[in-house]
Formats: structure tokens, C-alpha cells, sequence
């Protein structure tokens, strides 16, 4: 069991509650800062008659109660809701209106107020929606408007709401490409679900041309033929080739507007002082070592031999950090825009930063050979990586280098370049002799170990796409992770014993639920997984041995990932599963995650390092902006995802009609989604021309689709050969069919109905799904049939 964080709270006098022999007015007269504690730790909105029965008040007392309400409430320290009950401000009244937005990674709702301002109180609070309690309710979904009763969650810092009826919703939005129709223009949506195209009547376009990447606004109401919608805003045009990541920025709402105060600000930084406790640090040769297409460089390494005697062969390590925390200071434009948004969002063309560029790019960026600010940690490790000691320090260094991965790979394996040369025995070698160390700890500790192949996109200076690779996995790379997640380990424990708030970075260990079903799956490939006993991630690397190098590998590593829960920032520290780590708190990379620069408010605080400390006020605002920046790390890597396949699906769209190596990485009622083993790109195979006579039932538990007839079975991590068939360059999407079946390709599919045919379910073996009739081909008769036959031709 994972001790949780212990944070002292401000100490009050105990709150009296009325005994059985007590009597009105035994206990003296609240505080000010009583009444506000137990309204704040109060999950309901209180009104006077709950706090005159908590404080045990008398009748004399009363009016005095309501005057220090009166005063609370001028003084913007309470907010008067319904039937004259109190909360904090900023709290949401007990009934609200909401709009679900997202859902999250178990698939549950959330939602937003929609009186929520802000502007003045910042990011909207996480709001989960819960079933009505003893009926179905409303079948609610993304996009719906809900009256709600909401309850505040002790736990999250947010709220559950439960629906009260649904409300008349505003006209839904959605992104296409006009086009030019029979009947006028013709929107066709960017969205692989939504496959009908919307009639655009005259004047409804506003400016925009054929071929214009378009927001539109569904018009209510139908009459026959096609849906209408009329256009809202132009966006660009569609034969852009920057108009793929246009569209995931859109479709995902990431925000790429800045507030002119807050471009102010930024626009205003300058250099930071060598002053107060900041120490120069300038002397030590630290390097960053990024991406080759990296512009903001936000961590710098350095290692050496640790010259003390009580600890040989041990090494003395550094880890800088930028100094966002100078910079951005909480409550500015620039702090609140930089949580609204979370964290930046990278995209092969473009990069949607959480700073300005001139912070981004530029004074917070540990560019080589020019001085900058730092938060630092020096630690010191013994020949096994154990941790022995370490130290925080804010500091102003001077990057000796900025090198690349491949860089000091290729230097490390004895063909360096002119930069790298130099640099091999002073500080390469002591780097990687650190991260030895340090691996081999992290080995002895048993974290999850999964190989899932990764792509890159590479893009031209025209906009292009030039090739889509595998992305590349070197020991420099595993040395910069070692780093940041020792830096990481040190900012969670510092933080714990200086007695300041965290935002931990944890992941759960998988449900119970997930469990059962791995090891269902586990079963018929003859993999058993333990049962009965506290599961380790080391127990997930030893059924990922026992599938490496057979040809159910990537299946497994696939099924492994999926039973995982996901990672989240959160006050609460119940410690990192896939690492397994106690504590882990995210400190490395605060240019782009907001949670790193919470984490450095934190210490800048509790170390008395100067400026930019977090105040006191945002103490218990932990729980709510560990949820938003989850939900934002969320979306951003959807939005990331997203653009890879398109850019992918569109470098693919010259290739129509080749064939591809490829494997099964889904497998649903509807068919197979498969991944080409070149590109990664990812595409669906319908159900329709999988042996297209053949009917085929879907196990779920087994991850595969099974032919009834010819008893064809189609896993997961399955390799296939596969044929590109359609490519949707509006949507994203590619058909492809198999090339290498028992019964040859089957025919291409033409609508959604081909694609998923008709679905049925067996009283045994689970769910099926039988395919259409194909053109040119005939199912097979029914039993009944046969036998009308039969009785025909004895007659």
C-alpha cells in the first residue's frame, strides 16, 4: 500500500456537535474561517439551518450567523445559491445546465457549465455525468445540452452530475469540403462516422468555394432528400496540404488563439537576473540531446564519476529544467490561457504550443550557448542506480550543445561528427555510463516493458508529406527517459518531505474487469496469467516473453496495453503501476505540460527559490487542474493520432490498387482494422469481402471473427497481405480488402450497408455477422429453401 501524501492542513478549532445531554448554544460562536471550512468540505450547497445545527447555535445566535453570511457573501469569500444556500465561489449551483463535450478513457461522459465564465475563474471543472438512479434517463451523448443536479466530488475536486432531462440542443456543428452537386453545393464531413453529404443552398456559403475546408451549422428539420447546412466560417482551402492538421485542430478543439495580454507578457520577457537564490551554473558542460526536428529544448543532462570514496564506481548526475515558473506567474493572462490549454499539441507540420513562441522557442528554451534560466536537481547514484542523496537548486546555465539522438548514438558507436567529437570522453561516455546504472535499476524493478512499433511522418518544406518511417529507438533515447524519470522520482519525494502539494503523476493497476478479460484471451493461446496474488508489471513482461518472436507478438503486446489503465495527474499519489514506482511526479518538461509547472511552483515555494511560488490560494485547486490537465493530455494525443493517420492516409492515396504486408490490430463486428507494416497507415477491411459466401460469427473474447462455413478465423495481430482498395482523403479513411484469403479478394465495398452486412447473435459462440449479398455472387439457401427444393423435384 502506496502511503498517500500527508499535507498539513491550517489548524481550526474542532467543530462541537450537539450531545445528547448538550443544549443550543453550548458551544461558542464560529469563526469566520470555521464557517467558510465546513461550507468548502460540505459535498452539498449549506444553508443557515445546517450550520446553526453543526455549531449547535441558539435562537440569540442566529442573527449573528446571518450577518457574518451577509458579510462572507459582500465579501466575495461565499455565493448564494437556490433557496438561499451557500458555497465557495466558483462552486456551481446545486441544478445547472451542461453540455457533454468528451468522454473519458472508460468511455463515461463529461461535461461542462455553461454559465461557467472563464475569464474570471478559469477552466471549466471536471464534471462526470452518472445515470439516472432506477430508470434508464435520457440516452445522452457528445454534443447534448442536459439539465443536471451535480454534486461535488470529495475525491476528483470536480463533480457528478445526474441528468435531469435533456434540453433543446443548438444546431450541431461539423467540418467539410464543399463540393460541387447536381442540385448546388455539397458538403462532405471530415469524419470517418458521418458518411452522408448535406445540401449547401444558395447563399448559405458565405464566401466559400468548391473545394474549401468549411465549419457549418446543420439546419433543424428535415424534408426529403438530403440534410441542409449552411456555412459558418471558411477555414482554408482543402488542396492546402497544412489543411490536415487544420482539420484535427478543429475537429479535436484545440485553442490556437492567443489573448493579446497574454502575447503582451510574453513579448516582454527578457533574461533572468543572477540574484537572490539563484546560483550560476554556467560552468558545467550540460547538453541537450532532442529530436532532429526539435525547436523548444526545455532539459539538459550532464554525468560524471562520483569522485566521493564512500561511493565507488558511483556517479554524480545533473538534470536542468527551463525556469517557466519565472516567467509565467500564476494568475496572469499568460498563466490562465497556458492552463486553458494544458499542454501543446505537436502535429507533423505544426506544433500548437501551451507558450508563446517567444517563451517556447526563446527564453525558455535552453538554447546552446546562451544564458538561461533553470530549475535544477543534482543526485547522486551508486554503481546499481540507487538514488543516495539529491539536491534542488535554481540556477542560470549555459548548454554547451544541442545535439540530436541520432547525433549520439552515432558518436557513442564510434563514428562521431565535428560537434560530437569532442564531447565523446568528457561527457557522452559519463552519460551513458550514468544511464547504465540507471537502467539496470530500472530492470531490477520490474516496469512494464511493451514494444509497439511508433511511425514518423515526414514533412517537406512544401507541406508534403516526403515518407512515413518507423521511429527510430536508440540507447540515446532510453537515456533521456532514465534521466527525466529520475528528475521526476526526486521532485515527488522533495515535494513530500517539504510538505507542499503535488500534482502526482499516477497510473492505476488494471481493473479487475480488464483482468478477467485478458486472461480469457490469454487462455487460447495456451499464456497463463496469475491469479490469486497482487499482479507486478513483471508479470505482464513475462507473458510478453513468452510471445516474442512467435507470430502472436504484436497481438499480445497489443491486448497487454489495452488491459492497462490510463495514466493522470492527480493530488493523490497511489504511485505509477507501469513504472513501478512509488511516487513519480511529472517536473521535466514544464515548456509544454502545465502540470510540470505546477510542480515547479511547488518547490519554488517550499525552497524559498524567489519569484514565482505557488500561492497559497491554489492549494486545493490541485484535484481540479490535475483532472483538466488530463483531459487535455486526452485530446491532444487524439488530435496527434489523428493527423499522423490523415497525413499517412493521404501519401497512400497514389497507391490505390497495390498490395501491402499488414496486420490485424482490431477486430469488430463490422470487420477488420488493420495496420500496413511500411507506413503504419491504418484502414478498415469490411466484413463484406471476408470469403463474402461465408458467414461469419464475432468472438469478442478471443478477439477474432470466425467463419462459420470454411471455419477461416481472422485474429488479432494476425499478419495479412492485404489490397488497397478506396482512399477517403476528406475523411481519412481507406477500404482495403485481402489479398492472400482462402477465397481471394472479395469485391469492393461500396456503402456502409456492404461494409457491415447484417449482424445476428448465436446462442452459443457470441456475436455474428453475415455479409450482404455481393454482386455476382450467390449466398447460400436457407434450410427451409433446400428442402422446398428437394420436396419439388421428388414431386
Amino acid at each position: 500500500m502506496v502511503a498517500k501524501l500527508h499535507i498539513p492542513q491550517q489548524s481550526r478549532p474542532a467543530v462541537s456537535h450537539r450531545s445528547s445531554k448538550g443544549s443550543p448554544g453550548d458551544a461558542p460562536f464560529p469563526t469566520r474561517q470555521q464557517v467558510l471550512d465546513f461550507i468548502r468540505d460540505t459535498p452539498e450547497h449549506v444553508g443557515k439551518r445546517e450550520l446553526a445545527r453543526a455549531f449547535q447555535l441558539s435562537a440569540e445566535q442566529r442573527p449573528m450567523l446571518r450577518q457574518l453570511l451577509r458579510d462572507l457573501e459582500d465579501e466575495g469569500l461565499l455565493q448564494r445559491g437556490r433557496k438561499r444556500r451557500f458555497a465557495p465561489p466558483g462552486t456551481l449551483p446545486e441544478v445547472t445546465v451542461l453540455t457533454i463535450y468528451t468522454t473519458d478513457a472508460d468511455g463515461e461522459l463529461l461535461a461542462r457549465p455553461d454559465s461557467w465564465n472563464e475569464e474570471d475563474l478559469g477552466p471549466p471543472p471536471r464534471v462526470l455525468m452518472l445515470p439516472v438512479r432506477g430508470k434508464a434517463g435520457p440516452a445522452l451523448g457528445v454534443g447534448d445540452r442536459v439539465l443536471a443536479r451535480i454534486a461535488r466530488d470529495g475525491e476528483t475536486g470536480g463533480y457528478t452530475a445526474r441528468p435531469i432531462k435533456r434540453l433543446a440542443s443548438a444546431p450541431p456543428r461539423l467540418l467539410g469540403v464543399l463540393a460541387e452537386g447536381p442540385d448546388g453545393l455539397r458538403l462532405r464531413p471530415t469524419s470517418k462516422r458521418d458518411r452522408n453529404e448535406y445540401l449547401i443552398k444558395p447563399g448559405e456559403a458565405g464566401e466559400a468555394v468548391p473545394g474549401d475546408l468549411v465549419e457549418a451549422e446543420v439546419v433543424p428539420g428535415r424534408t426529403y432528400g438530403l440534410r441542409q447546412a449552411r456555412v459558418v466560417d471558411r477555414l482554408g482551402d482543402m488542396s492546402n496540404p497544412r489543411a490536415v492538421s487544420l482539420i484535427c485542430i478543429h475537429t479535436h478543439g484545440i485553442p490556437t488563439e492567443w489573448p493579446p495580454e497574454a502575447m503582451d507578457q510574453a513579448e516582454a520577457a527578457g533574461p533572468v537576473p543572477l540574484e537572490g537564490a539563484r546560483e550560476d551554473i554556467r560552468a558545467v558542460p550540460l547538453v541537450t540531446i532532442d529530436g532532429e526536428d526539435a525547436r523548444d529544448f526545455d532539459d539538459a543532462v550532464w554525468a560524471a564519476p562520483d569522485p566521493d570514496p564512500a561511493n565507488p564506481g558511483g556517479w554524480h548526475l545533473l538534470v536542468a529544467i527551463a525556469d517557466v515558473a519565472w516567467y509565467v506567474r500564476p494568475g496572469d493572462p499568460l498563466d490562465d490561457e497556458s492552463l486553458r490549454r494544458g499542454n501543446s499539441v505537436y502535429f507533423p507540420d505544426r506544433v500548437v504550443p501551451m507558450l508563446p513562441e517567444a517563451l517556447s522557442n526563446g527564453w525558455c528554451s535552453l538554447r546552446p550557448h546562451e544564458d538561461r534560466g533553470c530549475l535544477a536537481v543534482e543526485m547522486w547514484i551508486d554503481k546499481d542506480g540507487a538514488k543516495r542523496r539529491h539536491r534542488f537548486l535554481r540556477g542560470l546555465m549555459r548548454s554547451a550543445a544541442r545535439l540530436t539522438y541520432t547525433q549520439v548514438q552515432t558518436a557513442i558507436d564510434g563514428t562521431p561528427d565535428e560537434i560530437t567529437a569532442p564531447l565523446v570522453e568528457p561527457l557522452l561516455k559519463p552519460l551513458y555510463g550514468a544511464f547504465g546504472a540507471l537502467f539496470a535499476a530500472r530492470q531490477r524493478r520490474g516496469s512494464l516493458d511493451l514494444d509497439l512499433p511508433e511511425r514518423r511522418v515526414v514533412v517537406g518544406g512544401d507541406g508534403q508529406v516526403v515518407r512515413v518511417e518507423p521511429r527510430a529507438r536508440f540507447d540515446s533515447h532510453r537515456l533521456i527517459e532514465e534521466f527525466m524519470v529520475a528528475a521526476n522520482v526526486c521532485a515527488a519525494e522533495e515535494l513530500e518531505r517539504l510538505g507542499q502539494p503535488c500534482l502526482y503523476r499516477i497510473h492505476d493497476e488494471p481493473s479487475r474487469e480488464k483482468l478477467t478479460a485478458l486472461r480469457e484471451f490469454l487462455q487460447t493461446l495456451d499464456i497463463t496469467l496469475s491469479r490469486g496474488q497482487a499482479l507486478r508489471p513483471h508479470h505482464f513482461n513475462q507473458i510478453l516473453a513468452k510471445a516474442r518472436d512467435t507470430e502472436h507478438e504484436n497481438m499480445v503486446n497489443e491486448v497487454v496495453l489495452r488491459a492497462q489503465a490510463q495514466a493522470e495527474y492527480n493530488p493523490d499519489n497511489i504511485g505509477h503501476f507501469g513504472l513501478g514506482l512509488r511516487r513519480y511526479a511529472h517536473f521535466t518538461s514544464p515548456i509544454r505540460r502545465y502540470a510540470d509547472l505546477m510542480v515547479h511552483r511547488a518547490l519554488v515555494r517550499g525552497l524559498s527559490l524567489g519569484a514565482g511560488a505557488l500561492p497559497p490560494d491554489q492549494d486545493d485547486q490541485f484535484a481540479r487542474i490535475g483532472g483538466h490537465v488530463s483531459d487535455t493530455e486526452r485530446r491532444a494525443a487524439m488530435a496527434e493520432r489523428d493527423a499522423v493517420n490523415r497525413f499517412t492516409v493521404a501519401w497512400m492515396a497514389g497507391r490505390v490498387g497495390a498490395t501491402f504486408a499488414a496486420r490485424v490490430t482490431g477486430v469488430t463486428r463490422a470487420g477488420l482494422f488493420v495496420s500496413l507494416d511500411d507506413s503504419g497507415a491504418d484502414g478498415l477491411i469490411p466484413i463484406g469481402t471476408l470469403t463474402p459466401e461465408d458467414f461469419y460469427w464475432h468472438d469478442d473474447a478471443r478477439h477474432c471473427l470466425e467463419g462459420r462455413t470454411h471455419g477461416q478465423i481472422y485474429r488479432l495481430g494476425q499478419p495479412l497481405v492485404v489490397c488497397l482498395e478506396e482512399v477517403d482523403t476528406v475523411s481519412g479513411g481507406m477500404i482495403l480488402s485481402v489479398a492472400n484469403g482462402p477465397a481471394g479478394a472479395g469485391p469492393r465495398a461500396r456503402n456502409d450497408g456492404e461494409a457491415s452486412g447484417t449482424q445476428g447473435r448465436h446462442p452459443r459462440r457470441g456475436t455474428a455477422a453475415r455479409p450482404s449479398t455481393p454482386p455476382g455472387r450467390r449466398v447460400r439457401a436457407t434450410r427451409k429453401e433446400r428442402a422446398r427444393r428437394r420436396d419439388r423435384r421428388r414431386s
